[in-house]
């Protein structure tokens, strides 16, 4: 049975055009030429990226961190509540009201304590800045070594320049060491984002990013089996063209360079929206879409390989839509993000208010200032009390008109007396 599967799996009309069979690109004559056992390093590989970038976040990353002075936002942590916690933790973050009334019950918290407690807790859960940092540095530095190392493979290449040049003798191509260790590397680091995504930072598009992960990974992999080396190298270094500018603004945004965050954003989106909305559809996908039926009739991997494009072009417009978007806030002068972003709750209430009016919380209550009336006194009696025994005492009238007496002074009554504000009320806490 498995070797059944085995035999189909390989059969050479669903990799090769008619009529070339496996044997055909077997090494000879000092030609090589790729295989799939070849990828068989690449998971391992993988497991020594995730190393790497461990050693690299942490004395790396963190002290460069330090040095553009990343500062964490300070975040009031969810008092403990063991009614809460069982259903944040078991049914959702993000309570209907119905569910916020009926937990308001349960644990004796008031409504809008119930939601207060909610907000912080997803915040405790959001990513820290400095781990966004750590992350955002290692894909930089990726990204512009790789970018780097793809032209150096590909810009002294006929295909470079001639994109017919991509399917000229194939699949009779021999493979290159640079491609080779090309294809390894970028390999590689994909299995390895896939395998990390659970713990990286989660975006909006996180369903988005997993599709692209795998669609990429199988891509890389068909080319190799199907000998589209030339076609893939030209692919993985025009992604790989943008993504360290949009890794290298994120940085700056974490570190509050927002001037230079922006500049660096505008060049991602015009690299962006050329690369990935101009030069690959009109020019790689056309050259993998219509010059190969100039020399063989399309076949399964043909087929295949072009769906798997279509499916990456796909995201590449979402990403487009959602980069014009940030790019239409600088235009309107708003504060930009990245829109994929799961931003971090606020708490606009009464607490935050006193805690900056009256200093920092203590014992989780915010500590009130000393102008405030003596607990026996009722509101207004300090314009009650009797005044000391000897001639009444009348204020002189001004000598000409002042603003300060306008109004009801003109008329001849009195302004009204001072009295003390009352004691801010603490009852809507968290106990």
């Amino acid at each position: 049975m498995f070797q059944t599967l085995y035999s189909y799996f390989w059969w050479e009309r669903l990799w090769l055009p008619a009529n070339l069979t496996w044997a055909d690109l077997e090494d000879r004559d000092g030609r090589v030429y790729a295989k799939a056992s070849d990828l068989y390093i690449t998971l391992p590989l993988a497991f020594l990226f995730l190393i790497v970038r461990h050693l690299f976040e942490t004395y790396v990353a963190t002290p460069l961190a330090g040095f553009l002075n990343v500062k964490e936002k300070i975040r009031l942590k969810a008092t403990p509540n063991a009614v809460l916690e069982k259903f944040y933790a078991a049914t959702t973050k993000h309570p209907k009201q119905a569910d916020v009334e009926m937990l308001s019950k349960k644990s004796g918290c008031t409504v809008r304590q119930v939601e207060r407690w909610f907000r912080r807790r997803r915040n405790q859960d959001r990513p820290s800045l400095l781990k966004k940092f750590r992350e955002a540095s290692w894909r930089f530095t990726f990204y512009l070594i790789a970018f780097i190392a793809g032209m150096a493979v590909i810009v002294d290449k006929p295909w470079f320049y001639d994109l017919r040049e991509v399917w000229k003798g194939y699949p009779i191509q021999s493979m290159l060491p640079s491609q080779y260790w090309y294809y390894m590397i970028e390999l590689s680091f994909y299995w390895s984002l896939l395998f990390s995504i659970a713990s990286d930072v989660k975006r909006k598009d996180f369903k988005e990013q997993i599709i692209h992960h795998v669609a990429t990974i199988i891509l890389i992999s068909f080319s190799w089996f199907a000998n589209y080396i030339r076609a893939g190298t030209l692919i993985m270094a025009l992604h790989d063209s943008s993504d360290y500018l949009l890794e290298s603004a994120k940085m700056f945004n974490y570190a509050g360079w927002r001037n230079t965050c922006n500049n660096i954003f505008i060049v991602f989106a015009a690299v962006f929206i050329i690369t990935r909305l101009v030069i690959l559809p009109f020019w790689i996908m056309h050259c993998t879409v219509v010059y190969p039926l100039d020399l063989y009739p399309a076949f399964f991997g043909y087929y295949f390989f072009n769906f798997m494009m279509v499916v990456l072009q796909s995201l590449h417009i979402f990403w487009a839509y959602l980069i014009i978007r940030m790019a239409q806030k600088f235009i309107t002068g708003k504060v930009v993000e990245d829109e994929r972003s799961d931003r971090e709750e606020t708490d606009n209430s009464e607490e935050e208010e006193e805690v900056v009016k009256n200093g920092p919380l203590s014992n989780g209550h915010p500590v009130l200032n000393n102008n405030h009336r003596k607990p026996t006194e009722r509101p207004g009696a300090e314009s009650r009390r009797l005044p000391p025994p000897g001639p009444p005492h009348r204020d002189p009238e001004p000598a000409g008109p002042s603003p300060l007496w306008s109004g009801a002074g003109r008329s001849g009554a009195a302004a009204p007396p001072h009295t003390h504000r009352r004691c801010p009320s603490t009852s809507h806490l968290l106990p």
